[in-house]
């Protein structure tokens, strides 16, 4: 199965390669695409410039609008960009799996390496750590993504930053219901409330989304809040407040499975997830004001943000491995609270006679947490909250400043200059001492300071070639910190940030008729990389491993075909791998690092090649969509023994909708896996038991209603 998914993947993607290089030609003799010119032409917020479109940055960054797009998971969202990897574990315990560029595919849960943001605010952590459930689709208005070196500028952990944006009030009242019904029992059920009163724009929204999950013991339900209001305050500017709530009260984890349990039966889970009835709660609020002034010489912007966070996980840890007077035990209880400001000053205006803008900022952060470890077991009961084995305070923060500086230097030049400096500190309080479990407290500081650079070249109003450089850094998260690669207690305080160097080149062009392509080659060498040591009952420890390299290509196109027809496409190639040997820790219960990774081999977690199309057709009030998505192999362990095969998966989607007056109701059918393939859906990179495979779901239905009512402006 995998060496023709392969195949097929390669010859896919080939094919998007040559549908890209003929868009200039197709685009002569299509009609127009408005929205898609709209977006490369927008502002992207999250390059942290006023003025200056995306296509007119030298870098690569995509906008995806959610307006007309049904609420769900992020992962669909994203899953037509290039260089992005979002993979559904079917695992909600675990969050979706993302990467870009391959940062953030070591990554066991959650998210690494890469930045992410809900209107402003972020929603990682100082360390680097954050989940993509804390956005709330329902009310979505645009997801944008930035790639390559101008990440840095948003500090530690910027491989990427990922920013998701609430839909604007609108003038008129407007309420939308959104309803659908899926395989295994999934159903979710969403509201929004938007419009303006006075000086005050406002957008709620609720959300409920409940599944009995693909594989067994992976039942799951969510709840997520939004709430947005925006104050427009005349000459003294505007304030923005926004609130979020996600409560997953119990999310099962059926755990990974060997590669003879997923092609035997890929709806199994682990027998030791119901031994030990391993699951996750998750319960996070969040508030947060930006207020903007426009003053004599610029601009003043204000964020502010505080909220708490509670997580609860029951490992599977087995009773004998805690006897060891060191163990933390198998069930994670941690609870504590975030908070942080950022303040910037911004100037648009002319130097030398040409536009200019100039951005100066600082930013600082403050992660304050308990952690506490039980055992998972009380007398002959598994899975339940045992004896207390680790209890600590953990505190991590940052303080940042950062500067950026655009300017036209001439008429078909531009500059673009920035620079940020990072301080990060880690401390650890430790609280359960004993005869047998010494003080472990501990801290630890890291900073850097991340130049870039780019420079763009304009070929009349539809061409653009640019070059731009910089560095990043990546401190491990708390969790990263959390367990010593010995087995011992106490934080691996050992560990150093890795230190990337980022070159891209690229290119973007539109056409007159709505067709567009943008094209991106990069390199990144990174040192001191962080990898995973090894992975045994459900807790991760990490190593520096010296250097590494990632190359790629990512290519990105529309093409009109008719009046009603549009292909979109997405190929990225991405070459990942060691460039020094180093020793690593194979097998259950392995301590001892017994094994070498030679230079030169693959960082697992990464597919070298990945396609995204999608065919897409509308007319009046009918729509429909054919897509397809795969991916070549993927290394599941440093050692690359072993694979997860590739894929290429088709999904078909129709929907039609009609207006009643001032009511709009749409109706959608979406078929999933529409031959039925079996694969891989996600891996858990080097997982001490071989369990690696987290098989994707077979073909399935989901059927949706949105009814939306609009008022009259008032």
């Amino acid at each position: 199965m995998g060496r023709a998914a392969s195949a097929g993947t390669m010859r896919a993607a080939w094919l998007a390669s040559l549908l890209a290089a003929s868009a200039p030609a197709l685009g002569q003799q299509a009609d127009a695409a408005a929205d898609v010119a709209r977006t490369l032409d927008a502002v992207v917020v999250s390059a942290r410039l006023e003025r200056v479109a995306a296509f007119d940055m030298p870098a690569s960054v995509d906008t995806v609008e959610l307006e007309q797009r049904p609420a769900g998971d992020v992962g669909d969202a994203l899953g037509g960009l290039p260089g992005v990897a979002a993979r559904d574990r079917q695992n909600q315990a675990q969050d979706l799996q993302l990467s870009i560029r391959g940062f953030g595919a070591r990554a066991t849960f959650g998210v690494r390496g890469i930045r992410l943001y809900a209107d402003g605010i972020p929603a990682a952590m100082p360390d680097g750590q954050g989940q993509l459930s804390h956005f709330a689709l329902m009310g979505g208005g645009r997801i944008e993504v930035l790639r390559g070196p101008f990440s840095a500028l948003h500090g530690n952990s910027s491989g990427g930053v990922v920013q998701w944006w609430s839909a604007e009030p609108t003038e008129a009242p407007e309420f939308a219901l959104q309803a659908s019904l899926g395989r295994d029992q999934s159903r979710t059920l969403g509201a929004r409330l938007r419009g303006s009163s006075g000086a005050m724009g406002y957008n709620l929204s609720a959300y409920r989304a409940i599944t009995d999950g693909y594989r067994d013991h992976s039942a799951a339900a969510r709840t997520q809040l939004h709430a947005k209001l925006a104050f427009d305050l005349g000459s003294a500017g505007t304030l923005d407040v926004v609130a979020n709530r996600l409560d997953a009260p119990q999310a099962q984890d059926p755990l990974g499975l060997t590669r003879a349990q997923a092609d035997a039966d890929p709806t199994q889970a682990t027998a030791v997830a119901a031994l030990f009835d391993t699951r996750k709660s998750v319960l996070q609020d969040q508030l947060g004001l930006l207020y903007a002034r426009p003053l004599a010489a610029g601009t003043l912007r204000a964020s502010a943000w505080a909220g708490r966070r509670r997580v609860g996980q029951y490992l599977s840890v087995p009773a004998a491995a805690q006897a060891n007077p060191l163990s933390g035990g198998g069930v994670i209880d941690l609870d504590g609270g975030f908070a942080g400001i950022d303040l910037r000053w911004s100037w648009q205006g002319q130097l030398g006679g040409r536009p200019a803008e100039l951005h100066v900022g600082a930013n600082a952060e403050r992660m304050d947490q308990d952690r506490r470890g039980f055992e998972n077991f009380a007398a002959d009961r598994l899975g339940v909250r045992g004896r207390l084995r680790r209890d600590e305070r953990n505190l991590v923060r940052n303080l940042d400043q950062y500067s950026q500086a655009w300017w036209q230097f001439a008429p078909d030049w531009s500059l673009l200059l920035g620079a940020r400096h990072s301080a990060v500190r880690f401390e650890a309080n430790d609280r359960y001492v004993t005869a047998t479990n010494p003080d472990d407290s501990g801290r630890v500081r890291h900073a850097r300071t991340t130049p870039v650079a780019g420079l763009v070249r304009a070929f009349g109003e539809d061409l653009r070639l640019y070059l731009s450089a910089g560095s990043g850094f990546e401190t491990p998260t708390f969790n990263e910190l959390g367990y010593r690669v010995d087995g011992g207690a106490g934080l691996a305080l050992d560990l150093r940030p890795s230190v990337s160097r980022n070159l891209e080149l690229g290119g973007k062009w539109r056409g007159a008729r709505g067709a567009w392509l943008q094209v991106a080659a990069f390199r990144i060498d990174t040192r001191d990389e962080l990898a995973v040591a090894r992975n045994v009952g459900g807790r991760s420890s990490y190593r520096n491993v010296g250097a590494s390299r990632r190359s790629g290509v990512e290519l990105s196109a529309a093409l009109p075909l008719a009046r009603d027809w549009t292909l979109e496409a997405a190929y990225t190639g991405l070459d990942a791998r060691f460039r020094q040997d180093f020793p690593i820790c194979t097998g259950a219960g392995c301590s001892e690092a017994d094994t070498l990774v030679a230079a030169g081999s693959r960082i697992p977690g990464i597919a070298r090649h990945q396609l995204q199309a999608a065919l897409q057709w509308r007319a009046d009030d009918w729509w429909a969509t054919l897509e397809a998505i795969g991916n070549s192999d993927i290394a599941v362990n440093d050692v690359g023994d072993e694979h997860a095969p590739g894929h290429l998966l088709a999904n078909l989607a129709i929907g039609r909708r009609w207006r009643l007056g001032d009511h709009r109701v749409e109706a959608f059918l979406r078929v999933d896996n529409l031959l039925d393939r079996a694969y891989i859906g996600s891996v858990i990179v080097n997982e001490g038991n071989r369990r690696y495979h987290e098989p994707g779901p077979g073909r399935g239905v989901q059927l949706g209603l949105r009814w939306q009512w609009q008022g009259a402006p008032r």
